[in-house]
């Protein structure tokens, strides 16, 4: 199993993020991700987001074999074609190193709704146009990739059986939470609408959960994404 590392804006500035992220390509992780958000303080933070895309292209650019992750880019945040050009430029910066993770993104009653409201931004209350909007961008992707030579692996992060199921008809793997009960659900979900082609199952925990780390294993995910919220510092970026 990979263990990868997940640092936030919400609580870092730039030099210490890019610190960290070539101390994690030091030891040897296969792969660095960053959050999609605009309100740090969702993250407990005291700072706006970075912009996801915008730091996935300087952090591919100080780096040159560490794989670089959104986890998740929310479909909502964005147009499919804008994200499908700000993903393929991250490919082409890293020479092919991105892994996309995109999601559906919440209710617009949920607690991660605020900061869309703050900023106008609508979202729709109806799951399933929710989850069409997945659909839609894997599609925006793929099809400014099909001239690419390396195409963009497309991780859907899921928190339902049916998101779980889009993941593994359509995308190359799925990622679940893995302090939710229904991990090891989702994860089955995934691998049974996969079928025998190749697709990654990944999960995410925080640095202090081993209880998620120990069901990683469980679980034989491909993947475990530990994810550090706090401020970083060069000795103790990658620590558990």
């Amino acid at each position: 199993m990979l263990v990868d590392v997940q640092f936030s804006s919400a609580a870092n500035e730039w030099p210490a993020l890019r610190d960290a992220v070539l101390q994690a390509e030091a030891d040897g992780h296969n792969a660095v991700w960053v959050f999609d958000h605009f309100d740090g303080t969702l993250l407990g933070g005291d700072r706006p987001v970075m912009e996801c895309f915008t730091l996935l292209g300087a952090l591919a650019a100080a780096t040159s074999t560490i794989r670089v992750g959104s986890m998740v880019a929310n479909v909502a945040n964005r147009h499919a074609a804008v994200l499908a050009a700000a993903a393929q430029t991250v490919q082409r910066i890293s020479n092919g190193r991105l892994l996309l993770g995109i999601g559906a993104g919440g209710a617009p009653d949920s607690p991660w709704a605020r900061e869309h409201k703050e900023r106008g931004i609508e979202l729709s209350s109806d799951l399933a146009q929710r989850h069409a909007a997945v659909l839609r961008q894997i599609e925006a992707v793929r099809a400014l990739s099909s001239s690419a030579t390396q195409p963009i692996p497309i991780l859907v992060g899921v928190n339902s059986i049916a998101l779980a199921t889009i993941a593994g008809t359509h995308a190359d793997g799925v990622n679940v939470r893995l302090s939710s009960s229904r991990a090891a659900e989702q994860i089955g979900a995934a691998r049974a609408a996969a079928g025998d082609r190749s697709f990654e199952t990944t999960g995410w925990a925080h640095a202090t959960d081993q209880a998620a780390h120990d069901k990683a294993q469980e679980l034989n995910l491909d993947r475990l994404i530990i994810t550090r919220l706090g401020p970083l510092d060069r000795s103790a970026a990658t620590r558990r």
